[in-house]
């Protein structure tokens, strides 16, 4: 189809439009982001995709493909701008709100069951995580495992000092039991 010039910079327009709305959405998702991964899918067909996408989904990541240039400005003035540097070749980025671990721990699994997905490089905050950074998080409970620990720690605390104080009473009942004992032995010789 032959466009005439105006009909080409309707088209650039609208490409230019749409790019600026991609970097305005995905800047904002920086900004809020607890923790942002950069991967290298390359090589992952459509299933693999699927079902990293899934996985990353259940736990509340968004993961996203995005030209490495939009990216790249979208970083700027974000913590995420320390890794704009590693947006080449194919990337994608996995972005969390509010659980660091989760994201760490589906992309590492995911990387060792498939090759094919290469973790590039993360960001905490304004701190750059390497691959093994990514890999070491990985390994940490997760935030539900840490609220379950915890809760259950917030529980004993309570239960022991109930029982401590009860205690108080049982302990002065057996002192004043012995006392008693005492003097009765003493009355009866």
């Amino acid at each position: 189809m032959i466009r005439s010039d105006s009909e080409r910079e309707e088209v650039d327009d609208l490409n230019l439009e749409e790019k600026q709305r991609i970097v305005e959405n995905i800047h904002k998702r920086f900004l809020d982001a607890e923790i942002v991964i950069a991967t290298d899918p390359k090589g992952l067909n459509v299933e693999e995709m699927t079902k990293l996408r899934r996985q990353l989904r259940e736990a509340s990541v968004e993961y996203q493909v995005v030209k490495n240039t939009l990216l790249t400005r979208a970083s700027e003035n974000t913590g995420v701008a320390i890794i704009a540097p590693y947006f080449h070749g194919p990337s994608a980025v996995a972005i969390s709100y509010d659980d660091p671990v989760a994201p760490a721990k589906i992309l590492s699994k995911f990387a060792e069951e498939n090759p094919k997905l290469e973790l590039k490089v993360g960001v905490m905050g304004n701190s750059l995580l390497t691959v093994d950074d990514v890999k070491a998080l990985s390994k940490l409970p997760s935030r539900e495992e840490l609220l379950s620990k915890l809760l259950s720690c917030m529980n004993a605390v309570p239960g022991n000092f109930v029982r401590t104080l009860a205690a108080i009473p049982a302990g002065f009942v057996n002192v004043l039991q012995g006392i008693k004992d005492k003097k009765e032995g003493e009355e009866s010789t």
